[in-house]
């Protein structure tokens, strides 16, 4: 991943990522939580903050290990138990069927294939259970659009593999998941190119 992305790109999120904004947008996903939980995209454990009691296990994948120590002092400070079991969202190392939900937060438009991640959320998850997601991606509107398009390939760089234009409701689907819940949004004080925001539930229908 390199120095940028493995030192440098890690703390630059846990600072843009961790605002009055994405702190109220993370309390509202993971609030339903409950049970034996996956995060992909632990980061640096900013939904730590947020999880209910009701979380008795967080299980964290994420490819930047560096999170793992700029989130020592939010672990510290949970009673939520968090147990680091890959690196990889697109191949989750556990059981079939085992776990009570899936969270992933600004995620998905990282993860190089992500219809990939979602069917191996779709294995993982108990009957009954559920995804929670909160991330940015595809604009309604044309304008935004092109500029989303244009800009791809710099944030592509910028931002270790981000996209700015993915359809995010269709790559939930395309992995075998039916949304739920769907709220969209622009973000407030955040370009348009990025600040498209899909925020929802999914699960795996029988």
């Amino acid at each position: 991943m390199g120095f940028y992305g493995e030192r440098i790109f890690p703390r630059i999120m846990n600072v843009v990522m961790n605002n009055k904004q994405t702190r109220r947008i993370r309390s509202e996903v993971c609030a339903p939580l409950a049970g034996e939980v996956v995060e992909i995209g632990f980061g640096s454990g900013l939904n730590l903050p947020h999880l209910p009691e009701a979380v008795v296990l967080l299980r964290a994948v994420d490819p930047m290990q560096r999170g793992r120590g700029l989130a020592a002092k939010r672990i510290a400070a949970t009673a939520v138990p968090v147990d680091f079991v890959g690196l990889d969202g697109q191949e989750l190392p556990m059981a079939d069927h085992s776990v009570d939900a899936v969270l992933a937060t600004w995620t998905l438009c990282s993860i190089p294939d992500a219809v990939a991640a979602i069917r191996e959320v779709r294995r993982v998850l108990k009957p009954g259970g559920k995804f929670h997601f909160v991330e940015h991606g595809l604009a309604p509107d044309e304008k935004v659009q092109k500029w989303q398009n244009r800009l791809n390939g710099l944030q592509n760089r910028i931002a270790c593999g981000c996209n700015l234009n993915r359809d995010i409701p269709a790559l939930i689907e395309s992995g075998g998941l039916t949304i739920d819940q769907l709220a969209t949004f622009y973000a407030k004080g955040e370009p348009k190119t990025v600040g498209w925001t899909y925020q929802g539930v999914a699960f795996a229908a029988s």
